[in-house]
């Protein structure tokens, strides 16, 4: 099934998000083996260039490692993918917070929102 891919900003950063998230959350767990270019690509519905370009930027980032025997990994370093994964969530609750304050909450009224309210998925 193809990824839900937005034409307003570029594919291959969208990808690169969404493979990052991916990480982060351990879908990919450290030093799993990553799926080819070819298999992601075919799964992601986008050009093979296009996800190449993806992977380059998520081994530039630290997430992935190219090995000549192994192909490409999920990044050993727990601290790296812990990092990220508390920016994704401070990124997340940033924007939750910027716009309940919109609505008007005050901060006492946000923490008693979360509390009481459990998102319908």
């Amino acid at each position: 099934m193809a990824w839900d891919m937005s034409s307003e900003r570029p594919i291959y950063i969208q990808l690169v998000e969404r493979i990052t998230r991916q990480i982060a959350s351990g879908v990919y767990s450290p030093g799993d083996r990553f799926p080819s270019v070819r298999e992601l690509a075919l799964e992601a519905a986008v050009n093979p260039n296009t996800m190449q370009r993806a992977m380059a930027a998520l081994e530039a980032d630290g997430l992935l490692v190219t090995s000549r025997t192994a192909g490409r990994t999920v990044t050993e370093d727990t601290a790296l993918i812990e990092t990220v994964k508390k920016n994704l969530a401070m990124s997340e609750y940033g924007n939750f917070y910027r716009s309940m304050r919109e609505l008007g909450y005050s901060d006492d009224e946000i923490v008693r929102f979360v509390k009481e309210t459990k998102p319908q998925d």
